[in-house]
C-alpha cells in the first residue's frame, strides 16, 4: 500500500468511490461548472485527491465546455491517479484534445508540490487537508501552487450524511446516530495517531485567510436522495455501513454490532441492501479564497 498520513488503504475503496462519484454526478456537475466559471479563458485546473476521479471528470467537462484548458490531478498513491485518469479519458472521449490531463504522484504535504505543478488558475482539494498532520500548512502548500488572481476551492466540512431510518427494526432505535457519533471519535483517534500531527484551532474560513487568500467565502450544496432506495443507494448505503462499522466496531457496543452485522448479511431480511426504506442526504462546504498578489 502506497503510504498515506492516515493509513487507511484508499485503493480497496476504489469500487465504493466509483459508486459516490454516481450518487454525487449531479451536485459534482453544478459545482465544477460554479468553480471553473471563476477562472479566465483556457486555465489550469489542478486536482488535489482526485479519489476515483468523479470530481476530476466534472471539472474536465466544464472545461471542455467552455473552450477548453488544463486538468492535472495529483494524489500520492498510484493506483487513485490511475482510476481517475482513466475515468476523466472515458468521459471526455473523443474531444479529449481540448482538455490537456496529466497526473503527478506527490504527496499533498509535500514541499516539492509548488515545484511540480505549473502556475495554477483553480485548486480543487476534496476532503483532503483534513488528512494531513498540519492542516494549516498543507493549505499554504495549496496556496503556492496558484498564480496571481488564482483560486483556492477545499470542500471541507458540511453536515455528516444520513442513510438509515431512525428504527430499523433490528437493534434499538439511533443506530445510525451512534454510528456517527463513533465515527467523530474514530476521526479524532485517527488525527491524534499522525507523526507530526499539529491542531487547527479555527474554521476553514479563518485557516484560509490566515494562509494569504482573499475574498474568502463559502458556500453549500446538497445531495438528496430519498426513499424509496434505487439500487445504486442501497449498494452506497452497503458501502457506507460497511466502512464507517468496520472503523468503529469497538466503540460500538455489543448489541449494536450484531445489529451492523445483520444489517450486512444479504440473506437477511434486514439487510440494508435490499431495503427501500434507506436513502442518502448530506451536504457539503466549500471554502473559496483567492490569491491576489504574485
Amino acid at each position: 500500500m502506497a503510504h498515506t498520513h492516515d493509513g487507511i488503504d484508499w485503493p480497496a475503496r476504489l469500487a465504493a468511490m466509483r459508486r459516490a462519484d454516481e450518487v454525487n454526478a449531479q451536485a459534482n456537475g453544478a459545482v465544477a461548472e460554479r468553480l471553473v466559471g471563476l477562472v479566465g479563458d483556457a486555465p489550469t485546473v489542478v486536482d488535489i485527491g482526485p479519489g476515483a476521479g468523479g470530481m476530476s471528470a466534472a471539472l474536465a467537462t466544464a472545461l471542455q465546455t467552455r473552450g477548453g484548458g488544463r486538468l492535472v490531478l495529483v494524489d500520492a498513491v498510484p493506483e487513485l491517479l490511475e482510476a481517475a485518469g482513466a475515468h476523466v479519458g472515458q468521459v471526455l472521449g473523443d474531444a479529449e484534445g481540448k482538455v490537456e490531463v496529466s497526473s503527478v504522484r506527490v504527496d499533498a504535504a509535500s514541499d516539492e508540490l509548488a515545484e511540480l505543478l505549473p502556475e495554477v488558475d483553480l485548486v480543487w482539494a476534496s476532503r483532503v487537508v483534513h488528512h494531513l498532520p498540519d492542516q494549516q500548512k498543507g493549505i499554504e502548500g495549496l496556496v503556492r501552487v496558484l498564480g496571481p488572481g488564482g483560486w483556492l476551492a477545499l470542500a471541507e466540512g458540511g453536515l455528516p450524511g444520513r442513510y438509515l431510518p431512525w428504527d430499523l427494526g433490528v437493534g434499538e432505535p439511533g443506530l445510525g446516530a451512534r454510528i456517527s457519533a463513533a465515527h467523530v471519535a474514530w476521526f479524532a483517534d485517527m488525527r491524534a495517531g499522525m507523526a507530526g500531527v499539529t491542531r487547527l484551532p479555527v474554521g476553514w474560513n479563518r485557516a484560509l485567510t490566515d494562509a494569504g487568500l482573499a475574498e474568502v467565502t463559502s458556500f453549500s450544496y446538497l445531495v438528496d436522495l430519498p426513499p424509496p432506495a434505487t439500487e445504486l443507494v442501497q449498494q452506497s448505503v452497503v458501502d457506507w455501513l460497511s466502512w464507517t462499522a468496520a472503523m468503529t466496531a469497538e466503540r460500538l457496543s455489543a448489541a449494536d454490532q450484531v445489529a451492523v452485522a445483520r444489517l450486512l448479511d444479504p440473506i437477511d431480511p434486514a439487510y440494508v441492501g435490499a431495503r427501500d426504506d434507506v436513502f442518502i442526504l448530506g451536504a457539503s462546504t466549500v471554502h473559496l479564497g483567492r490569491k491576489i498578489s504574485g
